[in-house]
């Protein structure tokens, strides 16, 4: 429910070659459905649903072509920015991984000031936040009163199954560690760019045991997407 495997559009998969190499591997990782979520990012990726779309139908004449019967569909990964604010007033319509869910992230380097009043605007507009990698957002800090504030304002929290395995540094797979530990994890994604991400998930066997524990808790939504 988060990666970038439409190709050329983002910072994710280059090709339709290299979209199928990476669904391909996925495949033999367990993966059985996808919903696949392209950056929008205004400043850099002016995307909606008239620029992913034919890149997409590119993709999916890509895997039928190689007899991949894997559903594959499309969302978007909105960073909360003024061009958000701007689809949110005009009232159009948000690309959302399931019903009125919609992923979306912010700066890795600071908060944004109004980051309660975006999140809270989307919620008036009637969407459900998913806050894609929490765990990454190091200046939320190691302990978790940020986070559990995020989840008594109603969000729901995606964690990067690398970031469980220090892929992106020791702050951020600890924090990923608290986020399991207290519950708090409603979604986990692959946030698949690329090759490195994928060969970095195939030598992952230390995940197992974390995700059988979420499996079984019973929080994680990704079953009914």
């Amino acid at each position: 429910m988060h990666s970038h495997l439409v190709p050329g559009i983002d910072d994710g998969a280059t090709d339709v070659a290299n979209s199928i190499e990476l669904i391909n591997g996925l495949r033999e990782l367990g993966y059985q459905k996808f919903i696949t979520t392209p950056h929008v990012l205004w400043d850099i990726f002016k995307n909606n649903s008239a620029t992913i779309t034919p890149s997409y139908e590119a993709l999916k004449a890509g895997l039928a072509e190689n007899k991949i019967n894997t559903p594959i569909k499309f969302a978007a990964e909105y960073f909360l920015d003024y061009h958000v604010d701007e689809l949110i007033e005009d009232e159009i319509p948000l690309l959302t991984i399931k019903d009125n869910w919609v992923l979306v992230e912010f700066s890795f380097v600071s908060a944004p000031l109004d980051l309660k009043e975006k999140l809270f605007s989307l919620q008036m507009s009637g969407y459900q936040p998913v806050i894609a990698h929490p765990e990454r957002y190091t200046y939320f800090g190691r302990t978790k009163e940020q986070y559990e504030e995020l989840k008594e304002a109603g969000h729901y929290l995606q964690v990067n199954l690398l970031s469980l395995t220090g892929y992106y540094g020791k702050i951020v797979q600890e924090i990923a560690q608290m986020l399991v530990k207290n519950k708090y994890v409603d979604f986990l994604g692959t946030d698949l760019h690329h090759i490195r991400h994928l060969n970095a998930l195939q030598s992952a066997s230390q995940l197992t045991d974390t995700i059988k524990l979420l499996q079984d808790s019973g929080t994680l939504l990704n079953p009914v997407l």
